[in-house]
């Protein structure tokens, strides 16, 4: 039998364990998980606000979850995921009622000034005198016109038949769009061209208008393209609810939101502030993704140009505080 010493000295160190464990439990940072739907603005967004978060903030650190948008729409629900930055809600079929049930919450709206949908190059419309560039579909306004110009639009590996690129697989607007091409008989004469990823996408448009060539198909505001090449979002019949959804109409314009699943104010009521006081817009982000397409930077590093050259943004978002910490994080960077 342990004596009454030995007995005594096992409960202290048992005690001593415990709480040793408590604390480093206690100690270890809250991991806050954003969703990654893989496009360029989304990820900028994400590496931006983790590096406010895990700077000017204690005990956080942050996570993305890689995947299409409808998954991460359904882990943000279901708890997995934590917050949806620059959320298209609009595209959302779902999102009031999940709203009403407290499943999803707006917290803010990022970009107030969104635009999508089939985009053109402006000289296929109007011409380019300075590179000798005529106009190839001058009467061109409007997404319905495209049936006249199937032939403009070649697809190379399908002669006889257009190309409009369409969405990427997954992405909630790709449903709209293809509904669209059908809608207005774009699938008598086009081919639907789905690429796997958004790279992907923008690299067909950049090498298209660097030759001047024709192309057609699915962008989207704010994003490097639209500020650097000059492309024109063709026209639809005015937005109706009731039609959207079967691609009948214009996709309105939006603004991108930042959302969280119904848990996460609770989980960390401290981040609330930033997530709602967090606000971009089309012409700021543009700026950073040109420099990201540019310099072939990380969207990291193009986070910390960005921080250094919008130094403003921080005191409209944090207390004078919060905003100092992360301009010490930058000193050296």
């Amino acid at each position: 039998m342990l004596g009454k010493t030995t007995r005594a000295f096992f409960a202290f160190l048992s005690a001593m364990l415990l709480s040793g464990s408590a604390f480093s439990a206690a100690a270890a940072p809250q991991t806050i998980v954003f969703t990654n739907n893989q496009w360029d603005s989304q990820m900028f967004h994400n590496e931006l606000a983790k590096f406010i978060v895990e700077n000017a903030f204690e005990g956080y650190e942050v996570e993305f979850s890689t995947g299409s948008s409808t998954l991460n729409w359904q882990a943000m629900i279901n708890g997995d995921v934590d917050l949806d930055i620059e959320s298209w809600t609009d595209n959302v079929a779902t999102y009031e009622d999940d709203v009403a049930r407290k499943d999803i919450v707006p917290l803010g709206v990022l970009v107030p000034d969104s635009a999508q949908g089939f985009y053109v190059p402006r000289y296929m419309i109007e011409g380019d005198p300075a590179r000798g560039i005529e106009p190839m579909t001058p009467d061109l306004k409007n997404v319905a016109d495209l049936v006249r110009y199937a032939d403009v639009f070649e697809d190379s590996e399908d002669p006889g038949r257009g190309r409009i690129y369409g969405a990427i697989p997954g992405w909630m607007i790709d449903e709209v769009l293809y509904k669209k091409y059908e809608y207005y008989g774009l699938n008598e004469g086009y081919n639907y061209f789905r690429v796997g990823s958004e790279a992907v996408l923008f690299a067909s448009l950049a090498g298209a208008y660097n030759l001047g060539e024709p192309w057609v198909g699915y962008c989207y505001e704010p994003t490097w393209v639209t500020g650097k090449l000059d492309v024109v979002l063709l026209g639809d019949a005015p937005y109706d609810p009731k039609l959207y959804r079967e691609g009948a109409c214009e996709i309105p314009k939006q603004a991108l939101r930042i959302v969280c699943g119904g848990h996460f104010p609770e989980k960390a009521p401290g981040l609330l502030d930033f997530f709602k006081k967090y606000r971009t817009g089309s012409a700021l982000v543009s700026e950073a993704l040109a420099r990201l397409e540019e310099t072939k930077e990380s969207h990291a590093a193009t986070v910390v140009w960005f921080l250094k050259a919008h130094d403003a943004v921080l005191d409209e978002w944090l207390t004078p505080e919060r905003a100092k910490k992360v301009r010490d994080a930058l000193n050296g960077r």
